[in-house]
Formats: C-alpha cells, sequence, structure tokens
C-alpha cells in the first residue's frame, strides 16, 4: 500500500504553555514522527518578570517578600539564598539558634517542595491517587509554618544576620509530632509506588543520562545524584550548620527517571533525620544578630532627600553592600541555587544575577527526549522538576 504523501511527513506539535502536564507556562515545539519524536524545542518567557531588574532597584529588605515568587514550592530556600549572600559579603555573624532555626525551616520546605513535586508526576504518568496523599503531608508543613511565620507559602522570614522571629511556644513539639508521623506517610508512598509494576514500565530505563554527561551539561541536585554523582552543596560548602548533623547524601547510579524518583524519596526520610536531630539539640540564645542594625548603614541615603519628603515616610535604614562581588550558592530541592552578586557602597545591589537550578536542568531536556515516545516527554519532563517561576524569573 502506497502511503500519501502527508502521511509520510513529520508533523508539529505545540505541547502547552497551557497543557496541565507542562507544569507551569512552558511551551515544547515537538516534531513527530507517528508517535516518536524527532526533535523537541522548549519555549521559555511566558512567566518572565523581571526579578534580576528589580533587586537591582531595591535594598535587601525591601526586595525579600518579592524572592518566594521565584521557586513558589521551596519558598525557604528563595529567602535564605537571598539574605546568605549580604551576610558572607559584610561577613555577618548567624546566632546558633537562628542557623538551628534556618535548617529546619529549609528541610521542611525541601519535604514541601519534593512532595508537590511526587503528586503530578505521578499524575503525569497516569496515578491519581498519590497526588491526593501529598496534599495531607504538605498542609501539615504548611500549617506549621504558618505558626512559625504568619504566612503559609510567602513568609517573608529570614532576615539578614537571623530570622524574623522566634519559634512560638509549643512549635517544636509539633514538629516533632510530624516528623514521626511523616516517616509513616513515606513507607505508605513506598508500598503504593515503588513497585508497582505499570509505573516501573513507565520510568525505569527512560530519559538515561550519565554521570559525566551530567557535570558536562551543569545539572545539580537529585538530577545530578541519581547519575552517581554523590555531591550535595550541604556536604561540600558547609553553610548554616549542617555538619553538627548525622545525615547521608542520597544517590542512585541508573541515571534514568526511577532513579530520580528513589533520590527524591529517600531525601525526604533524610531531611526529618535533620529536621529531628535540629530539634533535639536547638540552643537557646537570640534568634537575630541585632548588633548588625547598628553597622553598615548607608550614610546619607538618598531617601532623605527634597523630593523624597513628599511621597512616602521614611524606610528602615538601609545595609550598605561593600564594593565587592560574590557567589553565593546552596542545595535547593530542585539543585544548585545560587547569586551573583556585585556592591558598590549603597543600599541597592550593583548586578543580581539569580542561577536557578530549574533553568539549567531544563537545557538537557531536548536530547533526553528525542528517539522517545511522545508519552515518555510526560515522565521526562516530570522526573526533572522544573517551577516555570524561576526557569523564567
Amino acid at each position: 500500500m502506497n502511503l500519501s504523501a502527508t502521511e509520510k511527513d513529520l508533523m508539529i506539535v505545540n505541547m502547552g504553555p497551557h497543557h496541565p502536564s507542562m507544569h507551569g507556562v512552558l511551551r515544547l515545539i515537538v516534531t513527530l514522527d507517528g508517535e516518536d519524536v524527532v526533535d523537541c524545542e522548549p519555549i521559555l518567557g511566558y512567566l518572565h518578570r523581571g526579578m534580576e531588574k528589580i533587586a537591582e532597584n531595591r535594598t535587601i529588605i525591601q526586595y525579600l517578600p518579592y524572592v518566594t515568587r521565584w521557586d513558589y514550592l521551596a519558598t525557604m530556600f528563595t529567602e535564605a539564598i537571598t539574605v546568605n549572600g549580604p551576610e558572607q559579603l559584610g561577613n555577618i555573624q548567624v546566632p546558633k539558634r537562628a542557623s538551628y532555626i534556618r535548617v529546619i525551616m529549609l528541610e521542611l520546605s525541601r519535604i514541601a517542595s519534593h512532595l508537590l513535586w511526587l503528586g503530578p508526576f505521578m499524575a503525569d504518568i497516569g496515578a491519581q491517587t498519590p497526588f491526593f496523599y501529598i496534599f495531607r503531608e504538605r498542609e501539615l508543613v504548611y500549617d506549621l509554618f504558618e505558626a512559625a511565620t504568619g504566612m503559609r507559602m510567602m513568609h517573608n522570614y529570614f532576615r539578614i544576620g537571623g530570622v524574623a522571629a522566634d519559634l512560638p511556644y509549643g512549635w517544636l513539639d509539633k514538629c516533632l509530632d510530624f516528623c514521626d508521623y511523616f516517616l509513616t506517610g513515606i513507607v505508605e508512598y513506598q508500598k503504593l509506588i515503588t513497585r508497582n509494576p505499570i509505573f516501573l514500565e513507565r520510568v525505569e530505563g527512560i530519559g538515561v543520562i550519565g554521570g559525566e554527561e551530567a557535570i558536562n551539561w551543569g545539572l545539580s541536585g537529585p538530577m545530578l545524584r541519581a547519575s552517581g554523582i554523590k555531591w550535595d552543596l550541604r556536604k561540600v560548602d558547609h553553610y548554616e550548620c549542617y555538619d553538627e548533623f548525622d545525615w547521608e547524601i542520597q544517590w542512585q547510579k541508573e541515571g534514568d527517571s526511577l532513579a530520580r524518583y528513589l533520590v527524591r524519596i529517600s531525601e525526604m526520610t533524610e531531611s526529618i533525620k535533620i529536621i529531628q536531630q535540629a530539634l533535639e539539640g536547638i540552643p537557646g540564645g537570640p534568634y537575630e544578630n541585632l548588633e548588625i542594625r547598628c553597622f553598615d548603614r548607608e550614610r546619607d541615603p538618598e531617601w532623605n532627600d527634597f523630593e523624597y519628603r513628599f511621597i512616602s515616610k521614611k524606610p528602615s535604614p538601609t545595609f550598605e553592600l561593600p564594593r565587592q562581588e560574590l557567589y553565593a550558592r546552596m542545595e535547593a530541592p530542585k539543585g544548585e541555587l545560587g547569586i551573583f552578586l556585585i556592591g558598590d557602597q549603597s543600599g541597592f545591589p550593583w548586578r543580581w544575577k539569580i542561577r536557578p537550578p530549574g533553568f539549567i536542568n531544563l537545557q538537557i531536556l531536548p536530547q533526553l527526549v528525542k528517539r522517545m515516545k511522545l508519552a515518555d516527554i510526560m515522565t521526562i519532563l516530570g522526573s526533572i522538576d522544573i517551577i516555570m517561576g524561576e526557569v523564567d524569573r
């Protein structure tokens, strides 16, 4: 039978930007030969909000409420990196108690992020139940956040030199209860998902990345550790007080979508281990380094000018960022979240460049989906774990 000319031709399909499995406004221009993917071109920028330019026209304190909108699922990490940069630039000491509180908040945020990766990822490949289960535990994390910070998602909790408020009475006990409950939840997920034959059929051997290839593409986080590379910035850079806790880097060597799932599931267990140790050993003392309020103030800020007097009330004193440049980074749930920062003796950063993990990890998508089936695009994209807020910034 002779095929008609049209059937021989390749078909070009738009996936997204409003496809439910695109995890935000990502658009893929996919070239198909029947069910096989010949080419894939990601189109970004539908959620671009000029976050780097906004940072360069705000003081750090003014910018802090805004940063949670980069990665709106791992909100504590964006705040942490925003204050870590200026702290390193100004060599500001963080009190021990504040550092412990930060670690607890960061690890809770890591759990919340991995949970909201797991649910939609399972929904993408056809399993509806986990999508409803993950919201139970995630609600409990958000209840803890709300009790400590007053907000469920956009916390505005970190400050240069510490945190905004101490933990309320009874919070530590509630958090310990959550840890015990959540460990049973993880066992439930593993029973439901890990050995499920349909799930394994969809993820095993799909989207394989070798170790050397992962390094060459600049991947980080679970994407890198699932390819057999033991690299975690919490161990490498020794920031906050992670060295005081007993925990292991979670990694797999297969490098496929299943390995990435296993890394993230076991990372949640490790986070619980870290939180439990931090809750047991949290020291007393101040939750913020109040001395820094007296140090690096801008001498004569333009806010005191004659024109500004009629516009608004005077804002709080700002920190002067020394004339230096710095790259600060930390291990976010999705990979290495970094900031390149240049100060020039003023309250505003002269340059503020965000290095989002999702943006770098997304580079490898076209290579991974080539020669795969159309349905595998969902599995591979889901296993990369992107958030368009930080990809487009």
